[in-house]
């Protein structure tokens, strides 16, 4: 069992202007096996929540802390916290020319297991993947991305999440720029790689359309850089039929 836990914490990026406070002081607990939906609108912080855990430059932390079993998430190398068991699947996967599918997947894996995986058992574990997400086994071969349209990109992440077995994935509206067939084998992915290895799976949104393939644990409304509301997958519903016009008034 692993556990992400964030306390107080306060983000801000800099501009022509000076910094701008992003996420004003956020709690969340992320166990394994457990699905947390970030719902909100646009500008609310829940991208911005997603790269500071990751450790993008761009986002300053400037209060709070960021643990994942006990260890200080903030104090980590980018690489470290990949190392460390934390996934993030991006709303905008960038292309890696140069480097092959094959190869960036299994670099990666050597990266995080200390040795590289033996290469018959390799091949059938990424063979197994891309039939699962429907990928064709061409893209192997192909370089990361790279003329990918944005359903493959998506399915790529998620194929990434399933043979590198992360403690915690965040994925930062992964639904975005999907079709309904898409949609559904993305979803599947997700389910299965939660199943499989009781990830803990940080879900952000949108829309509520990709909660009828994945089922939330818990649903937290983001508004003006804070978890305003909290609740189950009944609060989801709510955002449906009512949006979030209330909490951005509030």
């Amino acid at each position: 069992m692993s556990t992400l836990e964030i306390r107080g914490l306060k983000v801000s990026v800099d501009t022509e202007n000076g910094p701008i406070e992003i996420l004003k002081g956020v709690d969340l607990t992320i166990k394994s096996g457990e699905t947390h939906a970030i719902m909100g609108p646009n500008g609310s912080g829940k991208s911005t929540l997603a790269y500071s855990i990751a450790g993008h430059p761009k986002y300053n932390i400037t209060g709070g802390t960021v643990t994942l079993d006990g260890a200080d998430v903030l104090e980590m190398t980018v690489d470290e916290r990949a190392k460390a068991g934390i996934f993030l699947a991006m709303q905008y996967p960038v292309e890696v020319p140069g480097v092959s599918v094959s190869n960036f997947l299994r670099t990666a894996v050597t990266a995080l297991r200390g040795e590289a995986p033996k290469l018959r058992t390799w091949v059938g574990d990424v063979k197994a993947a891309m039939e699962a997400l429907s990928i064709d086994p061409s893209f192997a071969q192909r370089n990361v991305n790279e003329g990918f349209s944005g359903g493959e990109k998506k399915r790529h992440e998620i194929m990434q999440l399933e043979l590198l077995k992360p403690k915690i994935a965040i994925l930062d509206e992964t639904d975005s720029g999907l079709d309904v067939d898409a949609l559904r084998i993305v979803s599947e992915g997700v389910n299965r790689a939660k199943a499989n290895d009781a990830i803990g799976v940080v879900l952000i949104t949108h829309y509520t359309r990709i909660l009828r393939y994945i089922k939330p644990d818990f649903v937290h409304v983001f508004a003006n850089g804070k978890i305003v509301e909290e609740g189950g997958p009944e609060l989801a519903d709510k955002l449906e039929a009512n949006g979030y016009a209330e909490y951005v008034t509030a």
